[in-house]
């Protein structure tokens, strides 16, 4: 999940085997406009359900299910799927072969546009020489330059939190291992690394707050954790210049913690804030040096040697290789045509990402999204349903930097605002800066009843986000009243952000994220080294596929498209915040200020 690196609210902020050198081409021109406006349709208050659809659903899903063979070929087969590597060209080769093979149509790669580096880690290991020999747990940070061979060197610690900290530093670092990052606290595991949701969570979930402030755009906090995140993104290039042009051997960094202290006992986590820049994996920000991500015990060891100033030496070795410099994205998508005159060309979409982090293999983050997506279209197609409105499956890449893919699909597809390109804005990533433009919307965006997405882990559905849309509350409630045996009990309006769904939602296009079990996602394997097959619980994955599938033969067959929150104005979103002029008694405006 993306952008999972640091997850400011959604409600404030919005590619081996071979090289992919063009998407393949999709075989149609875009459809005609609907002749209906989807904003304007008439929803009914009661849905017409199909309940034997349903049981032959829940049938093929959960006694029949072939989820775990694409988790294992996946997973196993291929392993992780960085953006721009060789791995995830094979992914998505073997996702359009294998939609094919199940008998869906027009399966093809779709170019979003330039990634950046092509990277493989090949090997990476590390151990400590003196003052005692030690195997170190660690890998290679993404996109990390590797070493010329095993390198020695001895260890120091540099702490570089401002502008003022370089100077200690200058001309005392060149061939030195040096630690980079605060020695965190390593707190005792007294809670359960794997919690499924209680009553009690999914009706807090379910609450929808009301919360004052809300129009006057940032919290103090949101504001004051947005200030440090890009005072850090400030430094963190120069950092990494900084230690090149010192010529320093390799850096070891700290691995960080996750919640209920899971970030320990030899787990790694290498996603963003692992990296040694802003965006590593573009050729011209490239990092220069050698950075690897250690286990926190591995580097607990290291770091209080260097603070009793007790002499310490590293032996480190990093193997990895640039597969290219201008590497493009591609989404893999396929359809299952629908059949209806009138409704044929309208799509119900589903999906998840197909990229990965490099420490695991991908399975919960998010191979458990891709899996049930082609599970559930598996399901539809073994029915032999004619659906109809055309189902079409998306699995997307560049999440995890960005929500790239989704984002360039719904660019290229259904529309998009400029950004606003002021310095400040600048300094962030893209899917957080502010529009300056309108929303321009094209064709296409009217076909598309909505998108449904899993990206939060293995953990079973328990319900779904309406991501603030309430006029579909009240559909939603009685699609999953059937299923409240299988653990779907919840409604609820809040938003929840950090994937794809997103990309929808900002295109005016009703965009959903069910609600999961969390199991060990966030404690354990959300972007680790534990991120592999036995993570995943058949039973859950079972389940997530048979009900994702029913809300997509749900809105494919309803006779309206599904309700639509009021387009989105991101262009005017400071404006409609602004106060009200003259409306307090007696006030008398400033003085307008001096022009010099």
């Amino acid at each position: 999940m993306s952008t999972k690196a640091f997850r400011l609210s959604a409600a404030v902020f919005l590619s081996a085997a071979f090289v992919l050198h063009a998407a393949d081409k999709p075989k149609a021109a875009a459809p005609a406009p609907a002749a209906t406006d989807p904003y304007a349709e008439v929803q009914p208050a009661t849905e017409s359900l199909d309940l034997n659809m349903y049981q032959r659903i829940r049938d093929e899903g959960l006694n029949h299910s072939h989820v775990m063979e694409f988790a294992t070929a996946l997973m196993d087969g291929i392993g992780p799927r960085l953006t721009g590597s060789p791995n995830l060209a094979k992914a998505n080769a073997w996702t359009r072969d294998t939609l094919t093979k199940i008998g869906l149509e027009n399966a093809r790669l779709e170019d979003w546009g330039e990634f950046g580096l092509g990277w493989q880690q090949l090997n990476t290991w590390a151990r400590m020489v003196t003052p005692d020999t030690a195997v170190l747990i660690v890998q290679a940070t993404p996109w990390s330059p590797p070493t010329p061979g095993p390198v020695t060197g001895d260890v120091t610690f540099v702490s570089i939190a401002a502008d003022k900290d370089f100077d200690q530093y200058k001309g005392k670092l060149a061939g030195k291992v040096v630690l980079y990052g605060a020695m965190r606290e390593v707190p005792p595991v007294e809670k359960p690394l794997f919690e499924r949701n209680t009553e009690k969570d999914l009706d807090d979930i379910a609450d929808f707050p009301v919360t004052a402030g809300v129009g006057a755009g940032l919290t103090p906090d949101m504001q004051a954790r947005l200030k440090a995140y890009m005072e850090r993104n400030r430094l963190i290039d120069k950092i990494a210049q900084f230690f090149a042009d010192e010529k320093v051997a390799a850096v070891i960094e700290p691995s960080r913690d996750a919640k209920n202290g899971g970030g320990s006992g030899g787990t790694i986590f290498d996603d963003n804030g692992a990296t040694l820049g802003r965006t590593p994996y573009v050729a011209d920000k490239r990092v220069k040096i050698p950075v690897v991500v250690a286990a926190i015990e591995s580097y607990g060891r290291l770091y209080r040697l260097t603070q009793a100033h007790a002499p310490v030496s590293v032996e480190i070795n990093v193997d990895s290789k640039v597969t290219g410099e201008h590497e493009h994205g591609f989404d893999t998508v396929a359809e299952i045509p629908g059949t209806d005159p009138k409704l044929k060309e309208q799509v119900v979409m589903l999906g998840g990402h197909l990229d990965s982090w490099i420490a695991g293999t991908g399975a919960t983050d998010n191979g458990a999204g891709t899996i049930v997506a082609m599970e559930a279209v598996r399901i539809l197609k073994a029915l032999d349903v004619k659906p109809r409105r055309t189902i079409r499956i998306a699995l997307w890449t560049g999440e995890e930097e960005g929500i790239f893919g989704s984002k360039g699909y719904c660019t290229i597809h259904f529309g998009s605002a400029k950004l606003s390109t002021a310095p400040d804005q600048l300094e962030l990533p893209e899917f957080m800066r502010r529009a300056e433009g309108p929303l321009e919307v094209k064709p296409e965006q009217k076909l598309i009843s909505g998108y449904f997405n899993v990206d939060n882990g293995t953990g079973k559905i328990r319900g779904v986000y309406t991501q603030g849309n309430a006029a579909i509350a009240p559909i939603f409630a009685q699609w999953i009243a059937p299923l409240k045996d299988l653990g779907v009990t919840t409604i609820t309006n809040r938003n929840t952000g950090g994937t794809d769904h997103l990309s929808f939602d900002a295109v005016g296009i009703p965009g959903f994220q069910f609600i999961q079990d969390m199991l060990d996602y966030e404690s354990r394997t959300h972007h680790s080294n534990e991120d592999v097959v036995e993570r995943l619980q058949p039973a859950d994955l079972k389940q997530i596929a048979t009900v994702e599938a029913i809300f997509v033969y749900n809105a494919a067959q309803r006779d309206q498209m599904l309700p639509r929150k009021p387009l989105p104005q991101p262009d005017a979103e400071q404006k409609r915040r602004a106060p009200i002029e003259g409306i307090f008694p007696g006030a008398v405006p400033p003085p307008p200020p001096d022009k010099k």
